[in-house]
């Protein structure tokens, strides 16, 4: 390059190959992208031509593949701004929150449009606390002129197979100890599906193995069965995809097989399905509510969880049709 040449910047809102950018910030886990998929369908179509991005944790990745047309920005939290220099996003949505940690990393963006709850900077509609998730962000989107349809959750195809086609799969593990539905009583299930000709398999995180072992020895099933620890995201889909029947607490498993339309047997406790729960389909969802603490992040399971017993998990099984 001589002296006298310049090389040419992108325009502030543009991608490097001429494209807008759009940066969506929802850095939490997967059920909660699972939630949003309405959200995030509608704005890949309101902006077609932008270059799409999400802000989550890169272990998402993914999971996000099968949304499509988005890439992933790895964001662990909201502990650290948004890896993104100032005025590069042309419009930017909080898909977060609405609270000032989210609403300051939006903000610090610069973006020549900002999609969001009401602030103290921008206007929006305000945020209200008994509301379905998927109808949350998908209002929010009405409220900024953006169509969007609540029940628009179909995920894309996985693109490998399922290493256990047609399983009924017990998902036995949560991230918090207050969804832990107890291991007798999931292993108590998966006897009597094994004796009515299931296929029953155990799936959880690598951190859930353990749990998943004992579950299966309690059952006298073979740890053949146990999948937990074993199966990337895009296999773990896959599974839930072409499974006969999950049955899972309220986890990305069950928000999954809401997604797949699979049929589904979903524990809550300290969740209120109102808010958590899956769509019209052929899904079930057990709990007590007048029992529910309500504390997420209790290391005992919620009493609403606990009155859920191994019966009214088989009725639930037979009233699907999958018994």
């Amino acid at each position: 390059m001589s002296g006298g040449e310049v090389l040419a910047q992108p325009a502030p809102g543009n991608h490097g190959d001429g494209r807008p950018e759009l940066l969506v910030l929802r850095a939490l886990k997967l059920g909660d992208l699972l939630v949003a998929v309405p959200a995030l369908k509608a704005l890949r179509r309101a902006y077609p031509g932008h270059r799409l991005r999400y802000a989550a944790q890169g272990w998402l990745s993914e999971a996000l593949g099968l949304v499509g047309g988005y890439e992933l920005l790895p964001t662990h939290g909201l502990d650290e701004p948004l890896a993104v220099e100032p005025g590069v996003v042309d419009v930017a949505v909080n898909l977060h929150g609405s609270g000032p940690e989210s609403q300051g990393r939006i903000e610090a963006l610069q973006a020549r449009r900002t999609i969001g709850h009401r602030s103290r900077h921008r206007d929006g509609p305000p945020w209200r606390d008994r509301l379905h998730e998927r109808e949350r962000w998908a209002a929010l989107l009405e409220w900024h002129g953006i169509e969007a349809d609540p029940l628009d959750i179909r995920l894309n195809a996985p693109r490998q197979p399922s290493p256990v086609p047609a399983a009924t799969v017990l998902h036995v593990g949560a991230a918090y100890g207050s969804r832990l539905w107890p291991a007798k009583r999931f292993a108590a299930v998966a006897s009597a599906l094994a004796v009515a000709g299931h296929n029953v398999v155990f799936t959880g995180g690598s951190g859930e193995r353990e749990r998943a072992l004992e579950v299966c020895r309690l059952s006298g099933q073979s740890e053949h069965a146990v999948l937990a620890g074993r199966l990337g995201l895009g296999e773990f889909a896959a599974t839930i995809a072409a499974a006969r029947l999950v049955i899972s607490a309220d986890t990305g498993a069950a928000h999954l097989a809401s997604a797949y339309g699979t049929p589904s047997v979903v524990l809550f406790g300290p969740a209120p399905p109102e808010i958590w729960g899956p769509p019209p389909g052929p899904h079930i969802v057990l709990t007590r509510a007048e029992l529910r603490r309500g504390d997420t992040f209790a290391h005992r399971p919620d009493p609403a969880l606990l009155a859920v017993t191994v019966q009214d998990v088989l009725a639930a099984v037979g009233e699907l049709g999958v018994l």
